[in-house]
């Protein structure tokens, strides 16, 4: 990682690098955040980083909490950052739709990271449409070193509106290299002072009806200032009869592919400069409206076209050229060539004839999810069971052999819906969450359960850490950074502090033990939860755990049963061209699943 604490220089920043360096070149001294990709690097750095940056910063419960803490911190005159994936913002939302009436009095932005084709998220929901919704201002970079300059430009925007900005962010602007430039940082109070003002912070319905009217007022002066914002500008071949009109990462592809075209490049996205893009069209024989996702920018065009009664064709994802799902790629701008003048993109490589394996996503060696399901699945033997799974490394428990995850929504979504299928079917639902989760949104299901006599089982997979955004702490592991320390909070306290009767804690790793508690579990006339408790494989390396011994088959009691690869599947059980079952000790973490499995106790710890 770059020193991003330097005072002056150059560096090869990832984008989410480049958005750190801007924090602390804006001076921000409070941020925030739950962790989900493409936004988890910025939390990474913080937390390393963040005690000699002078910045306050902490790994939240979840989004909504992280949304509170830093408008807290913004109301009491000091910069804050929240910052989330996508999907996050929705858990925000409550919140964050409240804040724009109040305002801040110090600058606030908040960072959402979306994800087109989804590449680590359930859907590719496009956020741009909560600027509107909550009428707060907008802006977005298309670089790493477009998004560490437009950081600051954001908390110059937030401090004369005295409101919140959104910064969106996509996935190849958060995981994208550039070359970005140091700069002096701001001097700004470490601590701020609350001071009250009921009417404007106390949002009741008599004070929310006339913040309302101030924040109109505020949505136009934002309309103003992106007006005149040097976000927005003309480039390209500007006497061009042809214009497009970008934003994001679709401007990167029409500066690299896209000649001979006057470009509308927009940073300053809500409100959009109305004037400036009548000024633009005029003159225009089409416009190409280049944006990933929904048709936001393109829809806006159209309204302020039909307000001015002003008529330019354009090309765009309505009339079905460029498409609405998925990011964009080089060749996606190949579908503008009947319109514009696009540069020949390097053809892709000769295809190989090499018969390449497939390689499906799995969870790790070792890793004790599986024994979890494997121990599940033979606690549950013909049961009728319906499994409502989550958010998380655990939500690879969709795929052979293991098929446990029938039902996904959202974080703390199994929890939640795994009540509705009690109550609605004849089938036992079990609900899989992770620690993490369970934390985040899986505590109000669990009481609701418990409230509505929900027949439930919860198994909550411990594995003592945010495993599948780049292990990250959370309560169930305490704090210990930023000169804070705090123990765990008790995952069984909590749950028996609720009133649940039956709550174990088993170890996955002994999956035939472990299914004797399920199966007992699977039985209570009522909610049960299970604590299944092992340390993720990743971050027990990380953390430099005893290494336990790997495991290895004796051939001379193996029957060749296969009972192992069936039960647990791990990637270090490999079946040899003889049938028999050898382990790949590379890949082997010792944890004795599959040992645990054998009929025939043929799996036994290498010899040291």
């Amino acid at each position: 990682m770059a020193d991003l604490l330097t005072d002056s220089g150059k560096a090869l920043l990832l984008g989410n690098e480049a958005i750190t360096r801007g924090l602390i070149e804006s001076g921000v001294r409070f941020a925030s955040t739950y962790p989900g990709t493409p936004s988890s690097e910025v939390g990474n750095i913080l937390e390393k980083i963040s005690d000699k940056a002078g910045i306050y910063f902490e790994f939240s419960i979840n989004e909504k909490v992280a949304m509170e803490v830093s408008a807290a911190a913004a109301v009491s005159g000091i910069r804050s950052f929240v910052f989330m994936k996508h999907v996050g913002l929705n858990a925000a939302a409550d919140p964050m739709m409240t804040l724009p009436y109040s305002g801040v009095r110090g600058g606030m932005v908040i960072m959402t990271a979306d994800d087109p084709s989804a590449h680590s998220s359930q859907n590719e929901q496009d956020n741009r449409y909560y600027a509107p919704l909550s009428l707060m201002p907008m802006v977005e970079p298309s670089t790493p070193a477009e998004a560490k300059e437009m950081v600051q430009a954001a908390y110059e925007i937030s401090e004369a509106l005295s409101m919140p900005v959104l910064f969106r962010t996509t996935t190849r602007v958060n995981h994208a290299r550039g070359i970005v430039s140091f700069h002096g940082c701001k001097d700004t109070p470490q601590k701020g002072h609350f001071d009250k003002d009921d009417a404007r912070f106390v949002c009741v319905p008599a004070n929310a009806r006339k913040n309302r009217l101030v924040l109109l007022e505020k949505n136009a002066k934002a309309k103003e200032m992106s007006e005149n914002s040097p976000l927005n500008y003309v480039t390209g071949k500007k006497d061009s009869d042809i214009g497009i009109i970008t934003s994001g990462v679709g401007f990167t592809y029409v500066s690299e592919f896209i000649e001979d075209a006057a470009v509308l490049k927009l940073g300053f996205t809500y409100p959009l400069p109305e004037k400036k893009i009548l000024e633009f069209l005029k003159g225009k024989k089409r416009i190409i409206v280049v944006e990933e996702l929904e048709p936001f920018l393109e829809d806006n065009l159209y309204s302020i076209m039909g307000k001015n009664n002003v008529y330019v064709p354009v090309i765009g994802k309505r009339d079905g050229t460029l498409p609405r799902q998925w990011e964009f790629a080089p060749e996606t701008m190949s579908k503008l060539k009947d319109y514009v003048k696009v540069k020949d993109f390097p053809a892709p490589l000769p295809p190989v004839d090499v018969q390449l394996p497939a390689r499906p996503p799995t969870l790790c060696a070792g890793c004790p999810h599986r024994g979890s399901f494997a121990a599940m699945k033979k606690a549950a033997g013909n049961r009728n069971v319906v499994y409502a799974s989550d958010i998380g490394c655990y939500t690879l428990g969709s795929m052979p052999p293991f098929r446990m995850a029938d039902f996904v929504l959202c974080m703390g979504g199994g929890a939640g819906v795994a009540g509705g299928f009690d109550a609605s079917t004849d089938q036992k639902p079990v609900a899989f969450l992770g620690d993490s989760t369970f934390f985040h949104s899986g505590i109000p299901p669990l009481i609701s359960a418990k409230f509505n006599n929900h027949k439930i089982t919860m198994v909550i997979l411990d594995n003592r850490i945010t495993a599948m955004t780049g292990q990250q702490p959370n309560p169930g592991t305490g704090r210990d950074f930023g000169g804070i320390k705090t123990e765990s909070v008790d995952i069984e306290g909590i749950v028996k502090g609720i009133g649940v009767d039956f709550c174990a804690v088993v170890n996955p790793f002994n999956v035939t033990e472990t299914a004797k508690t399920m199966k007992q579990a699977l039985d209570v006339d009522g909610v049960s939860v299970i604590i299944s408790r092992a340390p993720c494989q990743i971050d027990a390396k990380k953390r430099k755990l005893p290494a336990k011994p790997p495991m290895q088959v004796d051939r001379n009691k193996c029957i060749k049963c296969y009972t192992c690869v069936k039960t647990v599947a791990c990637p270090a059980l490999i079946k040899k061209a003889d049938g028999f079952i050898e382990t790949d000790l590379s890949q082997c973490a010792g944890c004795g699943m599959c040992a645990s499995v054998c009929p025939k106790d043929a799996i036994k710890e290498v010899s040291q």
